[in-house]
């Protein structure tokens, strides 16, 4: 994590373009790069995968920067993994890997237009033909193993409308499906 310290280390945007705050972004990083050299540090993958900076003229890029924390929390994940599996063994993690898939799956198996709770019609959430399109992909990928990386649920980005889903909803279970997918390494 040494070069993600360094101020050269991310392309600063440039005209009406607005990039992560260096300072913020850099105070972060250092931060995090001691935690994760402090095994007694309380930062976590969930920590690294909420950071949020604000954006700035001529701040750093942020597909840059969200690669790096990318990185940064399946770190942390795998520092993670490794304590709960030296902690509780093997067999419990993998249980309660499982039990969350299981968890996840109950819900996106739900039918089309119910999977998640829905905003106020006079409020905007996520489009949901967009959300059910990507929870089917994910049940198919807890089911059967279908192809599916970490990134793509990392990077999914849903429109909005009027009625749609609730976002935070929806975000927490894309958080555990990217849980269970560090679990399983």
């Amino acid at each position: 994590m040494t070069e993600l310290t360094s101020p050269a280390a991310f392309p600063v945007t440039s005209g009406r373009r607005k990039g992560y705050d260096p300072g913020a972004v850099d105070d972060f990083l250092s931060g995090a790069r001691a935690a994760f050299e402090d095994e007694a540090a309380t930062l976590t993958s969930d920590d690294v995968r909420a950071a949020a900076f604000p954006l700035v003229r001529h701040g750093y890029a942020v597909d840059a920067v969200d690669g790096a924390l990318a990185r940064i929390e399946d770190a942390f994940a795998q520092r993670e993994r490794a304590s709960a599996m030296s902690r509780r063994g093997a067999r419990a993690w993998v249980g309660a890997s499982r039990a969350l898939a299981q968890e996840i799956l109950d819900r996106l198996s739900r039918p089309s237009r119910r999977r998640f709770r829905r905003v106020s019609h006079f409020r905007f959430g996520y489009r949901i033909d967009e959300v059910d399109l990507v929870a089917g992909r994910i049940a198919r990928y807890l089911e059967s193993g279908e192809s599916l990386t970490i990134e793509q649920v990392r990077t999914v980005a849903f429109r909005m409308q009027l009625g749609g889903y609730d976002e935070t909803q929806v975000d927490a279970v894309l958080d555990a499906v990217v849980d269970v997918m560090q679990s399983v390494g």
